[in-house]
């Protein structure tokens, strides 16, 4: 095989492990690998030692926290909760320095662009819009792009709510959202404009089992380096809601083509089932890591090789995965989520149901 065709290599093993008070929702790193940040099932925003398992509540919101992001070389944190709201703490004042009401219903997820100056926040609420059970049209921006020095509201853009998910380019110059029924929508930064839109079928599924109603959806979403192709993740389609039994699935578009194209998709035989809830980019840009929920199979955390899409390395995280993020050296994954809660009470360790799990990856 040619050198510039093999595939990389890569194994995950656990290094630690972190008990938190509540489930992690959100997680930001450092440039030290011993100290992260996550956010909280409580609202809570957390400092994490992760040698010692310290934890420090640094901060919160009033419902759950759902996403934190750490500004490049700052000293400030931004947290976006279920609360609507957007918080920046300081660091070194550890203290909430500006508070943002970006959204009447939740923030299901906010990120900030590569450059550290805009951040950008999805919202949504389903609720029924005809006697078909689709979304209703929003009643508020589905997303809100603001200026991360300031907080200073920068743009606005209409989507069908729930919006899910969102991305920003690796160039700052797009941001895009996937919503419960699988529409993706990409905007142009520059130019306040629309430049792409289109549905997925494959992550929205129909109820028939304990409810009626669609499930599902767009959960997170990556441009590539050279920002052509966004890949999605989620889970394949299922009739019961409340199973979450539908397949690991992640979905790689050349968005630019009119009308997008799917290139790839997670290959048959290489996935079980579960909601798959998170992506990252190695800093190497040779694979990512996709991370969620395990219902059936043996892996709810893989390895994929961004070039062909093969499944490199797989494992049982023992845990629901929420965020997964490299470090800046790659030579480690952190994993933020939980696990299932204790009914012993007075075990005080077991009501610590919430994770951080490191990984060292050679």
């Amino acid at each position: 095989m040619d050198a510039k065709k093999q595939q990389p290599k890569v194994l995950a093993k656990q290094a630690n492990e972190v008990r938190l008070p509540t489930s992690a929702l959100g997680l930001a790193l450092s440039e030290d690998d011993n100290l992260c940040h996550v956010t909280g099932m409580d609202g809570g925003v957390y400092e994490v030692k992760i040698g010692s398992s310290k934890t420090k509540r640094i901060g919160g919101h009033e419902s759950y926290a759902a996403s934190l992001e750490r500004l490049p070389d700052s000293q400030t944190l931004i947290s976006a909760g279920y609360d609507g709201r957007i918080l920046w703490h300081d660091l070194d004042k550890q203290e909430v320095v500006r508070d943002v009401k970006a959204h009447d219903f939740w923030s299901w997820q906010m990120k900030v662009s590569a450059d550290g100056t805009k951040l950008a926040s999805a919202t949504g609420r389903y609720t029924c819009g005809g006697y078909k059970y689709e979304p209703a049209p929003e009643v508020e921006p589905s997303v809100r792009i603001y200026d991360t020095a300031t907080g200073e509201a920068l743009a606005k853009f209409p989507h069908v709510p729930p919006v899910q998910s969102l991305a920003f380019s690796p160039d700052n110059r797009y941001v895009a959202a996937g919503n419960l029924m699988g529409e993706v929508r990409v905007w142009d930064l520059a130019k306040h404009e629309q430049v792409a839109k289109w549905t997925t079928s494959s992550f929205t599924g129909w109820g028939i089992i304990k409810g009626h109603y669609y499930t599902g959806g767009i959960f997170d979403m990556r441009f590539s380096e050279n920002t052509n192709e966004i890949v999605v993740c989620g889970m394949g389609s299922t009739r019961d809601p409340a199973a979450g039994n539908g397949k690991q699935l992640w979905q790689r578009f050349d968005w630019r083509s009119n009308p997008a194209k799917k290139i790839d998709e997670t290959h048959s035989g290489e996935h079980g089932a579960g909601l798959m809830e998170t992506l990252d980019q190695h800093p190497s840009g040779k694979y990512f890591v996709m991370a969620g929920r395990l219902f059936k199979g043996s892996w709810n955390m893989a390895f994929f090789d961004t070039a062909t899409g093969n499944l490199l390395h797989s494992l049982d995280c023992g845990m629901r995965c929420i965020k997964a993020r490299f470090n800046i050296t790659g030579d480690k994954l952190f994993i933020a989520g939980t696990v299932s809660q204790s009914n012993d009470k007075k075990n005080k360790d077991k009501q610590k149901f919430g994770r951080i799990k490191v990984f060292n990856l050679s």
